[in-house]
This record gives structure tokens, C-alpha cells and sequence, in this order.
């Protein structure tokens, strides 16, 4: 596991991280959002000890790395593997040869590194590609490469530092799909920083967000996307495209507020209105075993009083209300 406790880096005057907390615990990945000049860069900097902290410290398996020597974090940082973004693979080498270079600086025999780079090649699905240069595989190849050279010199914690930026979608839920399989088989804590909120719910367990160098949220994904409260949670919901309702109905926009929603909730309410409900638009997906999301629906305008007491019977909030007549379609 790793843990960052009041982690602060300065440069002069300028702080970037201010007394950042948080751990990730073996077998959980952990993402850390935020905007353009957060302080994310600075802080997967930090965790490897690429730049060393003003002050705080990063603990892994129960020792602090920024109180060892030069040369005992030489040995150390091997428990952390780094998957860069855009991979940093080196063009004049082919895929074995950069997941081999690790395995070269440790001095590793030619015979050991090379079984060891076949099992990676083979754990990350590129067996038929070792020869391959980097400008012959495409960029969720390259970026499986990344993967396997960081996992090289067998760490316990995998930090992964804007790992499926530029990626299209399909590479980056193959390459999503690998860190969470690595995640069970492995046993690793993951830190896994991003921009990309969509990409959070396909991968993380819990989430922060940074913001000027402080964490202002952070929790389980699944708490944080039930919390009506939570502006981390609202930012993270799948977004949805709606469509018109009907003349005379009212137009409610509903999130789901419960861990507990039943799968069919809509029939339910119906029911309990002695109504139909239109469903408009939805956007849901299941996250951890819990549905999550969002939705629209359409109901008739003289049951508004009775709409919100019984949606909340079933674990969903109404966020707003339109009139449908003068909206047409929720943005």
C-alpha cells in the first residue's frame, strides 16, 4: 500500500501541493482529477520521488521514502512502477527491449531478463508484437508497453500519470481494462491520475479531486456518486442526451440518490402514480455493483405534488423541474 501524509512541495514562494492525505491500500486503484495547473504533474512527481517534497512523506509497505539516502531510494523506488503519458518509449528500441531496460539497469542475467520480458509481453497481450518498433504498434500498444516496463522490477503500487490521455476510446477502455485486470492479479495499489471524469468510473475504487494544491473532495466512487450533496459526485455522473416530452407533461430530472434503486423504478412509480412515466433520456451504468446515473422523465403535469415523495421512495432525487410545454427538450 502507499500512504501520503501532509504531503507539501514548494518552489520559493509558490506552493503547489499543500499538506496533502491520503492511502491507497494493495488490490485498490485511486484517481486523482482536477484541472490544468492542480498540482497532479507535481504530485506523481512526489510519489516517485522524482522531486522530493518540501515537507510530509510518502510511506510504501510501511517505509518512508523521503527519509532514505540517494542510494537506499535507488532500491526503493523499484516498488513503485510508473506508466507515463504518450508511454516515453524509446523509438530505437522495440517493445521486448524497452520492457527490458529496467531489467539492464538492475543488472539482471541476459537469460532471467529475457523469461521475464516473454511473461510480460504475454501479460499484457503483445506476445506476437516483441519485435515491433514503437512507431510500428498504434497508441494503446505503446501504451501496454509502458505497462509492462513498468512492471519490470515487480512493484507493489503502479502509478499511473495521465497513462490514456490522446488514447481513442476503444484504446482506452483495452488499456483500462488491463490496469484493473493487473489490479486483481497483482494485488497493486494503484494511483491513477487523469482529466478524463469518464474514464474514473470505468477504473477507480475512490477519487479525489485537486484543486490549487489541496484536495477539496475525495471518498469511494460509489458514495461519492450517490450523494446528491456532492459536487465531485455531479461532475463524475455519465452525462445524458434527452429528448422531447409530451405537450401537458411535466419534465423532472432525476439522479439517482441510493445505493439501493431498483432496476425498475420507473414502472414502479408509474404504478404508484397511476400514471405513465415517459422516460426522456438516461444515462446509467453500473459501478461497483451499484447503479449510478441519471435520468428524465415525463410526467403529467396535475401529479407534480406527488412526484418528488414518490421518487424518493425508490432512492432518486429530483434536481430540477421544467414545464415541458415551454422547454421541449432538457439540456
Amino acid at each position: 500500500m502507499i500512504e501520503v501524509n501532509d504531503l507539501t512541495k514548494a518552489y520559493g514562494d509558490t506552493v503547489v501541493l499543500d499538506g496533502l492525505n491520503f492511502a491507497v491500500d494493495s488490490g485498490e486503484i485511486f484517481a486523482v482529477v482536477g484541472p490544468s495547473g492542480a498540482g497532479k504533474s507535481t504530485l506523481a512527481q512526489c510519489i516517485n520521488l522524482l522531486e522530493r517534497p518540501t515537507s510530509g512523506s510518502v510511506v510504501v509497505n510501511g517505509e518512508d521514502l523521503t527519509r532514505l539516502s540517494y542510494k537506499q531510494l535507488r532500491v526503493a523506488r523499484r516498488r513503485i512502477g510508473t506508466v507515463f503519458q504518450s508511454s516515453s518509449l524509446l523509438s530505437r528500441r522495440t517493445a521486448a527491449e524497452n520492457i527490458a531496460l529496467p531489467l539492464e539497469y538492475l543488472g539482471v542475467t541476459k537469460g532471467e531478463a529475457e523469461r521475464r520480458v516473454r511473461e510480460l509481453l504475454d501479460r499484457v497481450g503483445l506476445t506476437d508484437r516483441a519485435n515491433a518498433y514503437p512507431f510500428q504498434l498504434s497508441g494503446g500498444q505503446r501504451q501496454r508497453v509502458g505497462i509492462a516496463r513498468a512492471l519490470a522490477l515487480r512493484p507493489s503500487v503502479l502509478l499511473s500519470d495521465e497513462a490514456t490521455s490522446g488514447l481513442d476510446p476503444q484504446s482506452t477502455s483495452s488499456v483500462v481494462a488491463l490496469l484493473r485486470e493487473l489490479r486483481d492479479d497483482l494485488n497493486l495499489a494503484i494511483v491513477f491520475i487523469t482529466h478524463e471524469m469518464n474514464t474514473v468510473l470505468e477504473i477507480a475504487d475512490s477519487v479525489a479531486r485537486l484543486d490549487r494544491g489541496s484536495i477539496v473532495e475525495s471518498g469511494r466512487l460509489v458514495d461519492l456518486l450517490t450523494d446528491h450533496a456532492s459536487a465531485l459526485g455531479r461532475d463524475l455522473q455519465p452525462r445524458r442526451l434527452d429528448g422531447d416530452a409530451k405537450s401537458g407533461d411535466a419534465v423532472w430530472v432525476v439522479t439517482y440518490d441510493s445505493p439501493d434503486v431498483p432496476a425498475d423504478w420507473i414502472g414502479r412509480v408509474a404504478a404508484d402514480l397511476g400514471a405513465p412515466v415517459s422516460l426522456l433520456g438516461a444515462s446509467v451504468q453500473v459501478v461497483g455493483g451499484v447503479s449510478i446515473g441519471s435520468a428524465t422523465i415525463g410526467v403529467a403535469k396535475d401529479l407534480s405534488a406527488h412526484v418528488p415523495a414518490t421518487l424518493a421512495r425508490y432512492g432518486l432525487q429530483t434536481s430540477s423541474q421544467h414545464d415541458a410545454r415551454t422547454l421541449g427538450v432538457v439540456a
